[in-house]
């Protein structure tokens, strides 16, 4: 194999790949990238297992063929290379690959890429195409929800959930709840799976053309993969039953908050200064007048309070919240303004975008001593 191509691309599609390399890999080949020349493309791989991702960047390709590389050494030598250009070349008798760019040489050995169980598409049950801004909102408004627990596997991964011409994706992690839904001109099928919000943080991190673009959404009951740009990326879904997550969402409210989304982030911010080295990052949220009056209090370090102006229609009330939980669904609004619903100081409140009614977050209220 001998290729030459641009550094650039290829640091970024080693970045990419290198995600899914193992750290702890079952067999040795696990910790190497997989590279294929053939027609002017270099393909890249690396998997765990769990994910696989494939990568492809033109090349100027010379003499065809495939190497594994040890992953970790490959993407920082390629990182710190000093020229535009890289030319890689497979010496097979002494099986090294030399890698040359302006006037700094190195040569790696490379791996048995026989050995490396190379990624290929697969056929699923239901296979539909979505714009990359549409999927992106979908993820980005859900999976920071998920939970970080790995003895509760159906809760660190998101609900996916097709019926005819709507998805809903949803994430919950037992004390908050965030369901976002989008719904298509056609029907696209119906298919109810657990994705790891492990692959969907990856594919939020790769989905950054500013032109709408389709991604090709592919599902089988224990595998999904996207497919767009250069890009495939496939994960294994997670097992189990998610929760009937609709009987937690109050069907009414007796109070109604509108408040500007960045004053009151920016607020909640600052006053969580305080209660963040506390066990539960608690603050004190009071609803009352055309005011909310947030607060927080640590005997070992201080207080802390701030007003924030607010629309509010209903009765007055006090409740405490987790100050991340809040801070982290607030990230994710974009809109100008945003809506906070409310029943009791124990009741479960919801924080939905004022112009978008397919987006809902339930947060669970924390008991405080007084």
């Amino acid at each position: 194999m001998k290729i030459t191509c641009q550094k650039n691309e290829l640091a970024n599609a080693l970045q990419i790949v290198s995600k899914a390399v193992a750290n702890k890999p079952q067999t040795p080949i696990l910790s190497g990238i997989y590279l294929k020349a053939a027609n002017g493309i270099l393909e890249l791989q690396a998997t765990n297992y769990e994910i696989g991702l494939v990568a492809r960047i033109e090349a100027d390709v010379t003499e065809e063929g495939e190497i594994a590389l040890a992953g970790r050494y490959f993407q920082e030598v390629v990182r710190k290379l000093p020229g535009d250009t890289v030319k890689l070349s497979f010496n097979r008798d002494a099986n090294i690959v030399l890698i040359e760019s302006n006037q700094a040489k190195f040569t790696l050995l490379s791996m048995n890429a026989a050995e490396f169980p190379t990624i290929k598409p697969f056929e699923g049950n239901l296979s539909f195409s979505i714009k990359d801004n549409i999927l992106r909102g979908l993820i980005k408004k859900t999976v920071f929800a998920c939970s970080s627990d790995e003895s509760r596997p159906v809760f660190t991964g998101c609900s996916l959930e097709v019926t005819e011409n709507k998805v809903t994706m949803a994430a919950t992690n037992t004390h908050r709840l965030a369901v976002k839904a989008e719904t298509f001109d056609q029907s696209i099928g119906n298919i109810k799976i657990i994705i790891p919000a492990r692959i969907l943080q990856e594919l939020l991190h790769n989905m950054v053309s500013d032109i709408p673009t389709d991604v090709k959404v592919t599902c089988s009951y224990n595998q999904i993969s996207f497919s767009f740009d250069n890009l495939y990326m496939m994960s294994r879904l997670i097992e189990g039953q998610f929760p009937n997550y609709r009987g937690v969402i109050p069907p009414k409210f007796a109070t109604h908050v509108l408040v500007n989304t960045a004053e009151f982030s920016a607020a909640v911010d600052r006053v969580s200064l305080i209660s963040r080295s506390g066990e539960y990052n608690i603050i004190k949220l009071e609803f009352d007048g055309q005011q909310i009056h947030i607060t927080s209090n640590n005997p070992e370090i201080g207080n802390a309070e701030e007003y924030v102006p607010a629309e509010i229609d209903g009765p007055a009330l006090t409740i405490a919240f987790n100050a991340q939980y809040i801070i982290d669904v607030l990230k994710n609004i974009d809109g100008q303004q945003c809506r906070i619903s409310l029943n009791q100081p124990l009741s479960p409140a919801s924080i939905q975008e004022a112009e978008d009614e397919a987006f809902i977050y339930i947060v669970t209220p924390v008991r405080t001593a007084h």
